[in-house]
């Protein structure tokens, strides 16, 4: 069995394990925990069989055989925000700030961080503009509160 190869989302990790055309899918070995991943055939050595970059999300992990040809992984990241240098201890690492990433949505991400983006926006804006930011409204609604 050849090597494997991997790609990654600031989400996600893809893995694509080739097999010997006309594997079964019960002949497959694939094991992942929250920061370990196995996989290869059953009666060989494992293709793939050490400890994660970082920790994934085991319940939205999953693996499927693909025509018979191949096993692609699909592994959750359990922290979203970062770029893993590696998939499993022992590879050489890629240099994360060659990474182009993929072009994202406010809505891609979680409301709080969501919430802050919207925040530092909103700020950088009213400074272009020689307005006051977020802080310097709250700052100013208090004061009228409390003399006006």
């Amino acid at each position: 069995m050849d090597k494997y190869s991997w790609g990654q989302t600031l989400q996600e990790a893809s893995v694509v394990v080739p097999v010997p055309s006309g594997t079964r899918s019960s002949f497959i070995v694939c094991e992942f925990k929250k920061n370990h991943l196995k996989v290869g055939l059953k009666g060989h050595p494992p293709v793939i069989d050490g400890e994660l970059f970082q920790p994934i999300k085991v319940d939205d992990s999953f693996w499927t055989l693909e025509d018979q040809k191949s096993v692609s992984i699909l592994l959750t990241k359990q922290n979203q925000m970062d770029w893993w240098k590696y998939l499993v201890k022992g590879e050489p690492e890629i240099d994360i700030q060659k990474v182009e990433p993929e072009t994202s949505q406010l809505s891609d991400v979680d409301a709080e961080t969501r919430s802050t983006v919207e925040k530092m926006m909103f700020d950088e804006r009213q400074k272009s503009m020689g307005l006051p930011t977020s802080h310097e409204l709250m700052k100013q609604e208090i004061i009228k509160n409390i003399f006006g």
